[in-house]
């Protein structure tokens, strides 16, 4: 058996990893949420804002556990999902109509000065999340997923009734074109990962067509996003960045907006141990510079 592992481009050594064993050897009655929280208390394994981090401690010790290495206690709850927050009664006319299968809304067409203020809401930890969640997942090609590590939910109003859904979370770890146009050392790339913000979801809704909506919609949070991460996490980002698919997409909106298209991802996630070849669909990999020295930022010790 192995003495040690490999997780979130960090080594966990043999004494690590005993370490872990007594927490869960001296609380056998702590549920696997517990064991998280006493570990990052234990080793002060915080965010910025003084949070524990609680998921990636869960990550790390499921991984232990399927390794081998650790025995967790079984879930208490298999296959439960949480409970979607209710959306606020202005909007449950839209989502029952969502979930009954009925006709979307009236087509929402026009010029962008028609629709314009837009009102931007961030909605994670609101009552707005669960409609958020449900229109990523009926209307957007890659549906739903929750976004891990730090992450924020928007939801972009005009007239009064949601046209856009965008996510953003932390930021993959290794990405050749990214670092390659950064110019980061591994060691930089490492330490400031968490400096970078990931657009993991944009979603129009299908019934909006209005012209250039899109691209003002990345200018506006391009302005948003810095200010709710540091006010969430407390720490502020640099840069943008997120993936397109060549097959579906031409990357247009992100063009419009002054993003960078950085190159294309080699098809081989982290899975592909062996090196034997594409093991996913390519990407393009765009991304926006937040600040005009976010090279010094990002490389800096």
């Amino acid at each position: 058996m192995t003495s040690s592992i490999r997780y979130r481009g960090r080594m966990y050594d043999a004494e690590e990893i005993a370490f872990i064993r007594r927490l869960i050897a001296e609380n056998p009655g702590l549920p696997r949420r517990g064991l998280s929280l006493k570990l990052c208390a234990a080793w002060n394994w915080v965010q910025a804002n003084g949070a524990p981090r609680d998921m990636v401690c869960r990550g790390l010790l499921l991984t232990l556990h399927r390794a081998g290495l650790i025995e967790l206690p079984a879930s208490q709850r298999p296959g439960f999902r949480p409970r979607r927050r209710r959306p606020t009664s202005t909007f449950l006319p839209l989502l029952n109509a969502a979930l009954q299968g009925a006709p979307p809304p009236p087509p929402v067409e026009g010029g962008l000065s028609e629709l314009r203020p837009l009102e931007i809401q961030q909605v994670r930890r609101s009552a707005r999340e669960g409609l958020f969640e449900d229109l990523l997942g009926r209307h957007h090609y890659l549906a739903y997923t929750r976004p891990v590590g730090e992450h924020l939910k928007y939801l972009v109003f005009a007239r009064g009734q949601p046209v856009a859904c965008l996510a953003w979370s932390s930021a993959p770890r290794h990405l050749m074109p990214r670092d390659a146009y950064i110019g980061w050392s591994k060691e930089a790339r490492r330490r400031n990962i968490h400096l970078v913000a990931y657009n993991v979801r944009f979603l129009i809704l299908p019934w909006v067509k209005v012209p250039h909506l899109a691209s003002h919609i990345l200018g506006q949070m391009a302005k948003v996003v810095p200010l709710d991460w540091e006010r969430v996490y407390a720490h502020p980002i640099y840069f943008l960045e997120t993936f397109v698919d060549p097959e579906r997409f031409k990357g247009t909106s992100y063009r419009a907006a002054n993003w960078v298209c950085l190159g294309r991802t080699t098809g081989r996630g982290k899975a592909d141990v062996k090196h034997a070849g594409p093991n996913r669909s390519v990407k393009e990999v765009w991304g926006y510079p937040l600040v005009p020295d976010f090279r010094e930022k990002l490389c800096a010790p």
